[in-house]
Order: structure tokens, then sequence, then C-alpha cells
């Protein structure tokens, strides 16, 4: 293991694939990317490992972990599928949506992944890198983001290396991930319900289903049903400002669009999430838009409002969770 010693970076190649399943089946912590944000992964089978990466992280141990499959097959071994989750899975797998299902009778999860709760999240990613991964060990890897907890989600291998280097074992560097914000978590239970809103936007899973989704109630729940619930998540340390009609006094600013605010001239600093608003580029950029600002050193992050439609749900939400207030 290499905790403790300056973690190694290794380019995304065969043999750092190698590398990376050697680690995993050594009970090691292998941050590497998805699609999505860069996953720190641990053998999703063992106790041991899972419980290393909750320390890694500063993850609470109450709030359960995805589970990443090479593909399908190995996911009907852990999990029960419904019509509505094997219809979803069908359309939406290799991809950023994740789904909450009942056990199965033989699942290999361990209980700490999935907080003692009687359901299990899983996806199968869609990234070349993560799949040869996955490939190579040959069993689940539980992966969430690869940061301190709390912290903003890493999109480089550059920002794992800024909160993880002297924690973990090996990053795979595979360059910026594309989608830039994490996956759509749909629990398939009596009927579908969105838990998260993430890469796969709403429209297009309603549209697969045939129905509305089902609503989660915001609550802040001391148990969450799944990943990234947390009322606090996803939060810079500097206090985030939303729907902002204008920058005051020694704020930075998150833009959206060619539109301009009231200060905007006046800001620390500026960050545009796309300056012609595209809601895919905004998601990409979101999470290191957000960690530049936060080291700025601003007062506040001033953020311009986005709109909710398609990605922006996954965007709002993100923000929405980076602006509570952490006791």
């Amino acid at each position: 293991m290499n905790v403790g010693l300056k973690t190694p970076i290794l380019p995304a190649d065969q043999a750092a694939v190698t590398a990376a399943a050697r680690c995993l089946a050594a009970g090691g912590l292998v941050a590497f990317p998805t699609e999505t944000v860069y996953g720190l992964g641990a053998d999703a089978t063992s106790a041991a490992a899972i419980a290393r990466l909750y320390q890694a992280k500063g993850r609470p141990s109450f709030n359960p972990l995805i589970a990443h499959i090479r593909d399908g097959d190995g996911a009907a071994q852990i999990a029960r599928f419904d019509a509505a989750a094997m219809a979803l899975a069908e359309a939406f797998w290799p991809g950023p949506l994740t789904l909450v299902l009942p056990k199965s009778e033989n699942c290999t999860i361990a209980d700490l992944a999935t907080a003692g709760l009687e359901t299990v999240a899983i996806r199968v990613p869609a990234h070349p890198v993560a799949r040869e991964i996955l490939r190579a060990f040959g069993g689940p890897v539980v992966a969430p983001s690869a940061n301190l907890s709390g912290h903003v989600s890493p999109t480089t291998a550059a920002h794992v290396q800024s909160d993880l280097a002297d924690r973990i074992d090996l990053i795979v560097d595979g360059g910026p991930v594309e989608v830039g914000v994490e996956s759509t978590i749909i629990a398939c239970f009596e009927q579908p319900m969105l838990l998260r809103p993430g890469g796969v936007p709403r429209a297009e899973i309603e549209r697969v289903l045939g129905r509305a989704l089902a609503q989660a109630p915001h609550t802040n729940r001391s148990q969450p049903l799944a990943p990234g619930m947390l009322a606090s998540h996803y939060a810079p340390r500097t206090k985030v400002r939303l729907d902002a009609e204008s920058v005051e006094n020694g704020e930075a600013l998150l833009a959206f669009g060619s539109g301009a605010i009231p200060g905007a001239n006046a800001a620390n600093v500026v960050m545009n999430l796309s300056m012609r608003g595209d809601l895919n580029e905004a998601a990409a950029n979101l999470f290191g838009h957000l960690r530049a600002l936060d080291a700025n050193g601003a007062r506040a992050i001033a953020v311009m409002p986005v709109p909710h439609h398609g990605l922006g749900e996954a965007i709002n939400d993100r923000l929405r969770r980076a602006s509570v207030e952490r006791k």
C-alpha cells in the first residue's frame, strides 16, 4: 500500500489498468476516470477495503456507495431487476445512470457499502478506462467521487491529487471527464423514483418508462436511500449564494451565458460555466470552476441563475447542495 506516501499517477494505458486491478485485489484504493467524475475505487466485496475508503474520504458511514459493474450480467448477480429496471438498463447502460434495486439472494456487495440497507446501488460505467479496470479486476468496485467528503467532486486527476494524494494508493490519469456531474439515481421499487438528478436527464428516463418518475421527498435524512442524498454535499468551503442578480463586494462570480449582471466587473474573479449557455458544457465545467473559485479567497461565490431543464436540473441540485451551510 502507498497510503502516507506520495501517490503515483499513471497515464491510462494497459500497464496502469493492470496495476489498478492488482491494487484493488490487494485491498487498495485506486482513483480512476469515469464518464461522470473521477471515482475512488475499492473492492466492493471487501469490508476492510471499504472501511479504508471511508477513512480516506472522511465519508459518513451511513451514506451508501455505488457499486460499479462491468456489464449487465454481473449486475444481475447482485440485484433483482423488475421490468422498469430492465428497460432502463437496456436504454442507458453503459452510462451515467445508477439503479437502486433490491439485493439478490447471492449479493456479494459488503454490507458496509450498502450502509445496512436491503438495497444496492449499481451502474455500468461507459468510460473505456473504467471498463478496462473492471474487466481486469473481475468483480464489483465501489467508486464514490475521488475527493474528501463534502469537497467539490473531481473532474481531473489533478483534482484527485489535491485532495487525496497522501491517502490512497494509485491515481490513473485518463484526462478530463466528459459529463462532469454524477450519475442520475433511480430507485426501482413499486414505482420508479428519482433520488438524484444527474448525467441522464429526467425526460429521457420518463420517455423510456412511458410514465412520470416519482420524486423523492426533500428531507434531511440521517439514513439516506442512496448516495449523494445528504443535504449538505458537494460543498466548497466558501459560502455559495445562488440566483445572484448582482455581485457584492468581495465576491467571486460563477457566471452562465453571455449576459452580465451589475458588479461583475468588480468581482474578485469571474468564471463562466458556458458563455454560449450550453448546459452540457456547464455540467462539465461545474466542479472544476467551483474548486477554482473556492481557492480564490473570496468571501462568497455569487452564482448566476442556471436553467432547470435537461442537465440544468442536476447542475442546480449540486449548486443547492453546495450552498447549504454545514454545522
